[in-house]
């Protein structure tokens, strides 16, 4: 299986995507943990081919459960993947969610990628994730419905999530239509 885990920053991506790599014993491709180096900075700005290499490295192994919604590196994931998790919460639980982890990781300061930690200056930037997911909860929602239609990537089973207590059921669902 390859799985890609999408959805409006901080909906849980990366701890849905951990769970079903746990589950299956597959790899886990954290993509911000690809695309973000030291200081915050952003490969896809800096380097966008080094972080083009990184991604195709990454998903050129035969399984793997990846977490992510890079656009400029969608053509290298979604085509080999086999199962799109799209975590479809309201914009009241990704606010929700998105707030108390940027909370708890400015308070807790664990290491993110690159060394990289929250910062309280930062909580209220328009690029910070919290403002990022307000402002993008809709047209992200909008993009899956469209990309999701599209023939080119009608190879895909998805699994789209509503509400968090359908996560309980993401496994049994991709054991009975995928492994």
């Amino acid at each position: 299986m390859r799985i890609v885990v999408v959805g409006t920053s901080g909906c849980g991506k990366t701890t849905m995507a951990v769970r079903i790599a746990a589950a299956f014993e597959l790899p886990f491709i954290e993509l911000d943990g690809l695309h973000w180096g030291p200081n915050w900075l952003a490969l896809s700005e800096a380097d966008p081919d080094e972080f083009v290499r990184r991604v195709c490295e990454a998903v050129s192994v035969d399984a793997w459960v990846c977490d992510g919604n890079y656009a400029m590196v969608r053509d290298l994931i979604w085509p080999r993947a086999t199962h799109v998790v799209w975590l479809d919460y309201s914009r009241a639980v990704v606010m929700a969610r998105v707030i108390k982890r940027s909370i708890a990781r400015a308070f807790n300061q664990k290491e993110l990628w690159a060394g990289n930690r929250e910062d309280w200056r930062r909580l209220l930037r328009p690029s910070h994730p919290i403002g990022f997911a307000w402002r993008t909860w809709r047209e992200r929602r909008s993009r899956f419905e469209q990309l999701l239609s599209d023939a080119q990537y009608r190879h895909l089973a998805v699994l789209r999530l509503r509400r968090p207590r359908e996560a309980t059921t993401v496994l049994n669902q991709l054991k009975s239509n995928g492994r």
